[in-house]
């Protein structure tokens, strides 16, 4: 049995060797192959997979006076899944963009909010078996309200919940978003003290 560190002895008996790629489509920012690749004990395998440019995801807090937090979420509609669902803010890099100014972006332009305080909690890797995509989470707090900056053709409806209204909704299958909710788990522990985060004041 081996450990939860991915660069165990075992790593090399698990890699893939790639031998031939074939690009199958190419579209406004997701880019799909087709891989000839050599597997572990020497067959020829076969991997389709989405380049895809990387995105963040944003948990926006308000605190109030009474010292309660609650969260900003989206209600939007997604077309492939058909239905309308409940998220946090987020949003794809743009060529080149920094992953914070990225974080900072898609905040204010979906919510009109900016944050006087940042922290960085981590990475998610929402499809692994078919994309490269990660998503950078990033918690913000100190929200100042301002005007939406929707692009063209975006609809978002906002909302805010409280920590246990939000876990609710993940129990209840009304929150299914894979990003949201691993938002979920890292705002329970972080509220819980069992998670840590290093908060950054970009209030100049």
């Amino acid at each position: 049995m081996s450990s939860l560190s991915p660069t165990g002895q075992s790593v090399e008996g698990l890699v893939e060797e790639k031998i031939h790629s074939l690009e199958l489509f190419k579209g406004k920012f997701l880019h799909a192959f087709l891989d000839e690749v050599r597997l572990p004990g020497g067959a020829i395998g076969r991997r389709e997979y989405v380049v895809h440019p990387g995105a963040v995801m944003v948990i926006p807090l308000i605190e109030g006076e009474d010292g309660q937090i609650s969260v900003v979420l989206e209600r939007q509609f997604r077309y492939p899944v058909g239905r309308v669902m409940i998220e946090f803010p987020a949003g794809k890099l743009d060529q080149g963009e920094d992953c914070f100014h990225c974080a900072q972006r898609e905040l204010r332009e979906e919510t009109g909010y900016t944050a006087t305080q940042w922290a960085h909690a981590g990475v998610l890797h929402p499809v692994i078996a078919y994309s490269t995509e990660f998503i950078d989470i990033w918690f913000a707090r100190g929200l100042r309200p301002g005007p939406r900056q929707l692009d063209e053709g975006e609809f978002l409806e906002l909302m805010t919940a409280t920590p246990s209204q939000l876990l609710d909704g993940c129990r209840d299958g009304l929150i299914t978003d894979g990003k949201t909710l691993t938002g979920a788990l890292w705002l329970q522990n972080v509220i819980s003290g069992l998670w840590s985060l290093d908060w950054q004041d970009v209030s100049n």
